[in-house]
């Protein structure tokens, strides 16, 4: 049987129609320091004329139910710091602080330290301050031993630096950073997949370094330490966060409108991926709207800057793919595999 993501209960045309549904409400509340970039990866607050705050809210989503799984914690909470950094880093933001959210049942203080020790790496390899947080013990809410977990950043940007559409242009060039596996998107369809064929996280399979669920949790990696020097130059024109929705559904976020990215499938898609693929006969299609596929950033940049950010990146031990070019057409991404 061919999976897909609405099958394993998620629905992303059903959110994006509730996004629709509340832009109104939602709306309502901005105050004139509010900046008008609806559906960027942050939101925008301006505190005085040269500056904005720039703030985002985000989660693990069901990796933490195979970190629950394999009985390992600290991980995820670098995950969720990453994650957030990376949202804020496509507007230009540099990370201020951090707070978290943990909710569970009964509280395992093993449990515990070991999600906040996540936390504090991927909060110290930010440079981003874990100023305070939430812990809730909610009896009868969560089965034994769950929990949940979310995080929420601000982070500060030069009002000439701010990235995104209005800078992108016509005959800029793209490039995709990888990524480390999943990152945090698309557990409920991976879960499921390997749940209806009875396999085990601690299974091995050929071309995986370890066991699957090791690779599964492997930490949703940071970008900011290696754009940060790039952020007070005019060399980066946008930034695309791969998460869930894929190239297609990210990328197209900052596009503007008359032009459209080409990109060529023209990296080696990882093992990880092409296992999933195989197993839950997953249509390529599908797995590129689900998964980031090994690219885990999107560049966009001045062609007249692609040597100096090429050699930026290769120097800061990036891997790095040229994927294509900015084009006329109708804000839109056209993806060729």
């Amino acid at each position: 049987m061919i999976m897909d993501y609405k099958q394993a209960g998620v629905d992303i045309q059903a959110a994006e129609q509730a996004l629709d549904k509340i832009k109104k409400m939602v709306k309502s509340t901005f105050s004139p320091q509010v900046g008008e970039q609806w559906g960027n990866f942050g939101g925008l607050y301006k505190i005085d004329e040269n500056r904005y705050l720039v703030a985002s809210a985000d989660g693990v989503g069901t990796k933490l139910k195979i970190a629950m799984d394999m009985n390992i914690h600290d991980t995820v909470g670098e995950d969720l710091v990453n994650h957030c950094v990376n949202d804020i880093l496509t507007l230009g933001a540099r990370p201020l602080f951090f707070m978290d959210y943990l909710a569970t049942g009964k509280l395992n203080q093993q449990c515990f330290v070991d999600i906040i020790k996540g936390i504090t790496n991927g909060c110290v390899n930010n440079h981003c301050a874990l100023i305070g947080g939430e812990t809730a013990e909610m009896p009868g809410f969560y089965s034994p031993g769950e929990y949940d977990l979310a995080g929420f950043i601000v982070g500060e940007v030069n009002s000439s630096k701010i990235l995104g559409s209005s800078k992108i242009k016509f005959g800029d060039i793209v490039l995709g950073l990888s990524s480390h596996g999943l990152h945090t998107n698309g557990y409920s369809l991976v879960r499921k997949i390997f749940s209806d064929h009875h396999i085990s996280w601690n299974q091995t399979f050929p071309g995986l370094k370890g066991s699957l669920g090791e690779n599964l949790l492997k930490v949703h990696k940071t970008y900011y330490p290696l754009l940060k020097s790039l952020l007070d130059s005019d060399s980066l024109h946008g930034l695309a966060h791969i998460t869930g929705g894929g190239i297609e559904g990210n990328l197209s976020r900052i596009i503007p409108s008359g032009l459209q990215a080409e990109i060529e499938v023209n990296w080696e898609i990882p093992p990880l991926f092409q296992l999933i693929e195989k197993i839950g006969e997953i249509n390529k299609n599908e797995m590129f709207k689900v998964f980031n596929m090994g690219i885990g950033m999107i560049v966009i940049a001045g062609e007249d800057k692609q040597t100096e950010i090429l050699k930026h990146l290769t120097d800061h031990r990036g891997e790095v793919f040229k994927l294509g070019i900015i084009k006329s057409g109708r804000k839109k991404v056209e993806l060729h595999l």
